[in-house]
């Protein structure tokens, strides 16, 4: 297979994909090239995309790669899909998610006891919706199940891997400043 066959087969597989590749399902599905040369071409269409700025690019995402639309364009395929309705997760779950991803694997008792509220219907909504998964049993009294997060998660939140999580120290440097930014508007004189 010539070169440019490669590069059209590689963009068509991206493009009929529902989910995000591994370089091992490219490298399955072309045979003959090894996985640094596929994600070199993967690299090399994605600048070309960038530089001719096409309305696609080729992200890393979940553990592999998909083709998506650039964020500077979102505002013209809302208009197209404005009746397609994206499900958002509420603040609750949100905080149940975030409690998961960064405490995994964690049990209900331990999420319950930073919530300090009841979160069976939440562990069940992001256990429907796939966002995390009971990855063992744990040896206390009672055997409680542990959850840990999904490539559904990873893929919703556009990260590669979990390393990609905000580090905790950058939250409390972002409170800071939000809290530096509130103080300053209070001692402002009101016009």
């Amino acid at each position: 297979m010539i070169l440019d066959n490669t590069r059209a087969l590689i963009e068509a597989i991206l493009f009929v994909s529902e989910a995000p590749l591994a370089l091992e399902q490219i490298k399955h599905v072309l045979g003959s090239l090894q996985t640094p040369e596929i994600r070199k071409m993967l690299e090399e269409l994605n600048n070309e995309y960038e530089q001719s700025n096409r309305g696609l690019r080729i992200i890393e995402v979940a553990g592999g790669f998909r083709m998506v639309t650039p964020p500077a364009l979102s505002t013209f395929l809302k208009k197209l899909y404005k009746e397609k309705r994206v499900e958002r997760l509420s603040k609750p779950a949100l905080e149940t998610l975030a409690i998961i991803a960064y405490k995994q694997p964690a049990t209900r008792l331990e999420i319950e006891s930073l919530r300090n509220v009841n979160v069976d219907y939440l562990v069940n909504s992001l256990l429907e919706k796939e966002f995390i998964r009971i990855v063992g049993v744990k040896k206390a009294p009672g055997n409680p199940k542990v959850y840990g997060t999904t490539k559904q998660f990873l893929e919703y939140f556009g990260l590669k891997s979990l390393d990609d999580l905000p580090k905790m120290e950058d939250f409390t440097r972002m409170a800071q400043e939000q809290a530096a930014i509130a103080q300053e508007k209070n001692t402002q004189p009101q016009l």
